[in-house]
């Protein structure tokens, strides 16, 4: 199954209701996740593993496999305030947080869409809240008819623009990502080098990029450069292999390549693992995890991209 499938199946409605107040538990397990000698944190992306289990036995299994941080996609849509309460507790007894989310799925390249956008952006701050989550993981959807390239990314700018101001209002960031073309050939924003040129344009460091090699290495590869030359604009990076979206080192991307310049560059944000294991599961992301820490030892630390550390806390 593609992610995009995944998200079709389970785009999330807006929950009410949150309640302010830092958790000691919650900051100890921002810490853990810091794996020791390398500046960026690591997580699984939820919806590549264990889905026929129940949401709190696939945090433990997370957790078996050595991680501190998952990211969702809509697995939460049913749930009630309890529910959220108990995914709350289990997280904190596991030392996992929530890096990162979908649930707002307007596009951003269709001016007539815009304040729809931004309304259902406002009404998805208390889940996140309720998640405990700051980064919210967003799509620019397909291309519209009618309109040119230039019109639909001056669009997106626009509407990040305005996404902007909320995301700073409430102290969450934006994350915009490409989808390749094989993957969805109606996505408007294809190539990471667009996305790139239009988190730069909106100037907001609230709205960063979300880097996913898999997707540009089957739109455009030469993965590194770009990441060199853009590294300030990255808010999360993505990692499976080509072809198949299976584990680091199955495929055609060298990632202790792409590990190692993580680590040189100072990058300190999240690396999520977001692939379909080809074995069994939780020694495939324990493998995944032992590369990206032994390549990712900088030999000098350097600082840059610093993670934003602020987080929405929910009573328990």
């Amino acid at each position: 199954m593609r992610r995009r499938e995944f998200v079709g199946a389970c785009a999330a409605a807006a929950l009410a209701g949150a309640a302010a107040g830092p958790s000691t538990m919650a900051r100890a397990a921002s810490a853990a996740s810091e794996p020791e000698g390398v500046p960026f944190s690591l997580s699984v992306m939820l919806w590549t593993i264990y889905r026929d289990l129940p949401f709190e036995q696939r945090l433990e299994k997370v957790a078996e496999a050595g991680y501190h941080a998952v990211e969702l996609v809509g697995e939460f849509k049913d749930w009630k305030k309890q529910d959220f309460a108990n995914a709350r507790r289990k997280k904190r007894e596991l030392g996992i947080e929530f890096d990162g989310t979908t649930g707002v799925w307007q596009p951003l390249a269709d001016a007539s869409a815009r304040e729809v956008f931004l309304k259902s952006l406002r009404e998805f701050i208390p889940t996140m809240r309720e998640l405990e989550c700051t980064r919210l993981i967003m799509q620019t959807g397909d291309a519209v008819p009618g309109l040119s390239r230039n019109e639909m990314h001056a669009n997106c700018i626009e509407t990040l623009k305005r996404g902007g101001e909320i995301a700073a209002e409430n102290s969450i960031e934006l994350l915009i990502e490409n989808i390749d073309p094989e993957e969805n050939p109606k996505y408007f924003l294809t190539l990471s080098a667009e996305g790139f040129e239009i988190v730069r344009s909106v100037g907001n460091p609230h709205v960063k990029f979300l880097y996913d090699f898999f997707h540009e290495q089957i739109a455009a590869g030469n993965l590194i450069a770009k990441l060199e030359k853009n590294i300030d604009l990255i808010g999360l990076v993505h990692v499976a292999d080509v072809p198949g979206r299976h584990d680091p080192g199955t495929g055609e991307i060298y990632y202790p390549n792409i590990f190692r310049k993580l680590g040189e560059l100072g990058y300190s944000r999240y690396v999520a693992m977001e692939f379909m294991p080809k074995g069994e599961t939780v020694p495939a992301l324990r493998a995944a995890r032992e590369m990206a820490i032994k390549f990712g030892r900088p030999d000098k630390k350097q600082s840059s991209n610093t993670l934003h550390s602020g987080r929405f806390y929910a009573s328990a």
